[in-house]
């Protein structure tokens, strides 16, 4: 597993990790920006992300796996192919921002693969302040589902995992931003 971190690091660093000031989503200042997406939509990058989250996820006993769009979109599609592909298939389901306003009107896609009381894991990209994160699982508990943990490729140590502890949820990450940076050396 370490050398798929090492390679996962190294187009991480490559796509996906960029030095300079930025504002974040939550509206704090930093010194560096990490859009995951860059390396999820990135075949070998959503490769790796697939097979290390599912090795992270054998720690649970889960349903599937779930995230907030659009982030964890791509996340979650790895998953469910590296699960299927492996032998250990997990469905999974997006958060939407908004409902749809129209049919179901839900805000979770993907429900049809889910009962009521559902054991998953949310998946997510980076964690800062962990705000968006416990907004989803608010509507992923309103849908029925039982949050057993998050899982996300970088936290970014800025008080998200305190915070989704005070809500009840664990967080696990592949990397922080010092593991990563540490990672992509070599």
């Amino acid at each position: 597993m370490n050398d798929l971190k090492k390679r996962l690091a190294k187009i991480l660093l490559e796509k996906s990790y960029m030095e300079g000031e930025v504002t974040l989503t939550s509206g704090k200042k930093s010194d560096y920006y990490f859009d995951c997406k860059q390396t999820a939509l990135h075949s070998e990058g959503s490769w790796l992300i697939g097979k290390l989250f599912l090795e992270l996820l054998k720690e649970y006993d889960i349903d599937g796996v779930g995230g907030m769009t659009l982030g964890a979109d791509p996340l979650i599609s790895a998953v469910t192919v590296v699960s299927y592909v492996e032998g250990r298939p997990l469905p999974g389901f997006i958060v939407r921002k908004k409902s749809k306003g129209h049919g179901t009107n839900q805000y979770l896609e993907g429900m049809a693969n889910f009962e009521k009381g559902a054991k998953v894991v949310l998946l997510e990209d980076v964690v800062t302040t962990g705000g968006t994160l416990v907004k989803a699982c608010e509507r992923v508990r309103d849908a029925g589902l039982d949050i057993a943990g998050v899982i996300c490729v970088l936290d970014r140590e800025e008080g998200g995992r305190e915070n989704l502890r005070e809500a009840g949820l664990e967080l696990t990450s592949i990397f922080t931003r010092r593991e990563l940076l540490d990672a992509g050396k070599d």
